[in-house]
Parts: structure tokens; C-alpha cells; sequence
């Protein structure tokens, strides 16, 4: 999808909370303006390959009372002249909110309690990390670098009992702390599993983008939504930060358990010395 966002439509849109479909929607509106205000909701669905009542929620998502009154307010914005500037391109208008949402993140790094938590994490053990769908993966890389600096990481990214069974393990193994990585779309099931950890015991931080998320710690950064699905370079910035706190909370552990990393990669030969 490539093309740009009418400084209007980018206006109807901001801050709004897409989901794919109707961000499928969103971006068809965006690069073909001229001619989708032209457009029934039937023809514009199959036009952005989606149904006819998505187009009437997104209609609806974004405060009128269907399409025909979401169309006849575009209207304006190609007959009145109401565009202004050129086209930006799709991704780069993508990369360009990335770069605010970094920028926004970097001016609220002095009051997000790094220090503190990342002290609090070092001297748990073990520390299960959790992540479920989408939020997985950026709870993966935190644990594989947590690892590096840390004796006993436990990553937790399958649901059911075996979750359950996983943070049951890490509380009577020692755990104090648990540490989720919730990003939208918000896994029910997550939120039942950090209200059985508080049962446990276990006290939570959760990387998220909602500032109000019901935990003890919560850091949170804003996510991209440019794209039909989501972007997470600040949270993935912040959760870098953590490991890099708790590294600073215990230095001498640190030290030692990089330098036998680098032994052990050395000796297996993990890693190219001379990358193609």
C-alpha cells in the first residue's frame, strides 16, 4: 500500500483506535480520496477487500452516523481544496510517527521508575516474563537479553494451565516479581493470568501502552498504528532499557556473566567472525 494521507483524513483519524480491518479501510480512503467519495459503502468495501458493515463501523469508529455522512464530510477535502502539502508515503508517514512516539518516550524516560525496577528484577529469581500472541515476540527479546545479566529467567508465552502452571513454578521456586509485555490486541487471557500472579504473591510490572494498566510498575510507550498492524519500536526502546537497568543494579554479576558468554561463543564458535 503505497500513497499518502490527506492532512484532513489524517486529522479524522488521529488518535483513533483502528483494528486491521479498519485500518485496511483507512488507508484505501487515504491513497484513492478522489475517487472514494464517489464510492457507495458496497463499492468501497470491495474496492479495500473488506465487508460492507466494516465500512459501517469504521464509518461509525470515527463519530458519524454511517458511511453516507463520513463520505459527505471527505467530500470537502478533495472538491474545496482542503488537502494541503504533497502526498506523503504510507511508510514513511509510519516511520515518521515512530519517530514521535520515540521522541515521546525519551521526554518521560526521567519519571518512569527504571532504576528502581530494574534493581527490583535483578534481585528476584527466578523472573518469569510473560507474553502472549503479538506481545510474544517483544517478550522473547527482553528475556533473551534479560538472560544475559541475569541467573534465571523463565519465559512464558504459551496460555492455558500451562501458564498457570509456569508462574505456580516460578513463585515456589523464589519469585517476587513477574514481568508482562501487554500490547494490543489485549489477550483476556493475560489479564486473568497477572490477576492469579497477584494471587500467588508475585508482584507485576507490564510494558504496555496504556498508561492506566492495572499492575503494581507500569511502563508504558506509545505503539505505531500507521500500518494494518501495529508497530512497537518505543516499547521495544523501553524494554532495552529495563535489561540495561537491571544490568546497572548488580555490575560484578554482570560482568562475569557476559565474560563467560563470550568464552562460551567463542569456544562453540556461535557467532561469524567475519560476516559476509
Amino acid at each position: 500500500m503505497t500513497g499518502g494521507y490527506h492532512s484532513g483524513m489524517h486529522g479524522l483519524l488521529d488518535g483513533r483506535r483502528l483494528s486491521p480491518v479498519q485500518r485496511r479501510i483507512a488507508h484505501y480512503l487515504a491513497e484513492h480520496l478522489d475517487e472514494a467519495i464517489f464510492l457507495s459503502s458496497v463499492e468501497l468495501a470491495e474496492r479495500a477487500g473488506v465487508s460492507q458493515p466494516s465500512v459501517t463501523r469504521f464509518a461509525m469508529v470515527l463519530g458519524f452516523a454511517g458511511y453516507p455522512e463520513l463520505r459527505q464530510a471527505l467530500r470537502p477535502m478533495v472538491m474545496g481544496g482542503a488537502a494541503e502539502g504533497p502526498r506523503e508515503s504510507l511508510l514513511r508517514g509510519a516511520v515518521d510517527d515512530e519517530i514521535r512516539n520515540l521522541t515521546r518516550l525519551r521526554e518521560r524516560l526521567a519519571a518512569l521508575p527504571l532504576k528502581e525496577l530494574g534493581e527490583a528484577l535483578a534481585a528476584t529469581e527466578p523472573l518469569p516474563v510473560l507474553g502472549l500472541r503479538v506481545s510474544s515476540g517483544l517478550a522473547t527479546t527482553f528475556a533473551y537479553y534479560a538472560r544475559r545479566v541475569h541467573p534465571d529467567v523463565r519465559l512464558l508465552t504459551h496460555g492455558g494451565s500451562e501458564l498457570a502452571d509456569g508462574l505456580h513454578a516460578a513463585r515456589r521456586a523464589g519469585a517476587e516479581w513477574v514481568v508482562a509485555v501487554v500490547l494490543p490486541r489485549y489477550p483476556v487471557e493475560v489479564v486473568r493470568a497477572l490477576e492469579y500472579a497477584d494471587k500467588l504473591g508475585l508482584r507485576a510490572a507490564v510494558i504496555t501502552d496504556k498508561p492506566g494498566f492495572p499492575a503494581e510498575v507500569v511502563l508504558d510507550a506509545p505503539v505505531g498504528d500507521r500500518l494494518v498492524f501495529d508497530s512497537h519500536a518505543a516499547p521495544l526502546a523501553l524494554a532495552m532499557a529495563l535489561v540495561e537497568a537491571m544490568a546497572d543494579a548488580a555490575p560484578l554479576r554482570t560482568q562475569a556473566r557476559l565474560e563467560e558468554y563470550e568464552r562460551m561463543t567463542d569456544e562453540t564458535g556461535t557467532f561469524l567472525v567475519d560476516p559476509p
